[in-house]
């Protein structure tokens, strides 16, 4: 069973978060939750926790960042290179992420063209 697994920075302002939510709301997918890197809940290994407790065997870690940075190049990596020691049964896949997606560059360029 496979599940994609959105992660934002996250912030302890729940406003800030309160958009990544209604993302997932708004997808109306069982296949598709969300988690955070820092200060928000759920946390990367928090989630993974809980879909492993779900039988779910392969994540596919879609970060929502514009580029990758030193959180996506170093320190989820290392948080993933844990996790799998953790859960040696499952599959844990970091996707590029969001921004370097040709469908978000081409919708950021429809954006800013009418701006």
């Amino acid at each position: 069973m496979s599940h994609t697994l959105l992660l934002a920075h996250g912030s302890r302002d729940p406003q800030w978060c309160q958009p990544f939510v209604d993302l997932v709301a708004h997808l109306q997918r069982e296949d598709v939750s969300l988690a955070f890197m820092e200060l928000a809940s759920p946390s990367l290994s928090e989630a993974v926790e809980r879909l492993v407790a779900l039988n779910i065997r392969h994540l596919r870690i879609l970060p929502l960042f514009f580029a990758a940075g030193r959180h996506l190049r170093e320190d989820v990596p290392l948080e993933i290179q844990r996790l799998q020691i953790q859960y040696p049964h499952i599959s844990l896949e970091l996707l590029a992420p969001v921004g370097q997606h040709p469908v978000m560059q081409n919708a950021l360029a429809q954006v800013i063209a009418s701006a």
